[in-house]
């Protein structure tokens, strides 16, 4: 089986309200979450990173398992990850997955962020995101607007919707960039899918893989 880092989560929160603290563990396999912090602890971690109604998802009804994303436009193993959960959405109806959009490469990413953030008003964030996944590595404004008239956003709307969410947006990124300080993430893009934090990409059938452990454990 493929090797990768995975770690388990004990307990997290905004920076400075919980400890976070993790075990490195070296396969799915060996994996023992009832070793770790206590069953309130870890749910209430998992409440604070997937239940933001400030964020965008994918959440078929019934879902019985979810994935946080944290990424950036302009990573390109994000991109590599973007097209693995989308397979996995496609044959998986029973997962959701959290976007936690993280723009750590600049002023271009934290553009194409809150773009991506504002166009879920107008029920476009599938269509946009796939869009700047699929565009140029390299943002800068015009990419950006090129990616929303792919995806048919309606700039003007967009805009607009920027301006008047523009707390509620810089706020949940803001959030985002904490909690992964706090779960000392490093970089994009990184997973958590229910106890388990995987720092960096992982195949499809890795993800998988890591999500019937998930299950299994859940039951």
């Amino acid at each position: 089986m493929k090797k990768f880092p995975v770690w388990l989560i004990a307990s997290v929160g905004i920076v400075g309200a919980f400890a976070g603290a993790y075990a490195a563990i070296h396969s799915v396999p060996d994996a023992k979450a009832d070793v770790m912090a206590s069953p309130a602890e870890r749910e209430r971690m998992k409440g604070m990173l997937a239940n933001d109604p400030g964020l965008p998802s994918v959440a078929p009804q019934g879902f019985d398992a979810t994935i946080v994303v944290f990424s950036d436009y302009q990573c390109p193993y994000c991109r590599k990850m973007h097209g693995n959960l989308k397979q996995l959405l496609a044959s998986d109806r029973k997962v959701r997955i959290v976007y936690r959009d993280w723009p750590i490469f600049g002023a271009a990413s934290l553009e194409a962020a809150r773009a991506a953030m504002a166009s879920r008003y107008q029920g476009k964030h599938a269509a946009f995101n796939d869009a700047l996944m699929a565009g140029p590595v390299k943002l800068d404004h015009i990419a950006i607007r090129n990616a929303a008239e792919r995806a048919g956003v309606d700039w003007p709307r967009l805009e607009a919707d920027l301006a008047r969410n523009k707390s509620a947006i810089d706020a949940s990124l803001r959030k985002t960039g904490q909690l992964a300080e706090t779960l000392g993430i490093s970089g994009t893009p990184a997973l958590v899918i229910g106890d388990y934090l995987i720092p960096g990409a992982i195949d499809a059938a890795t993800l998988r893989e890591v999500l019937q452990k998930t299950r299994q454990g859940a039951r």
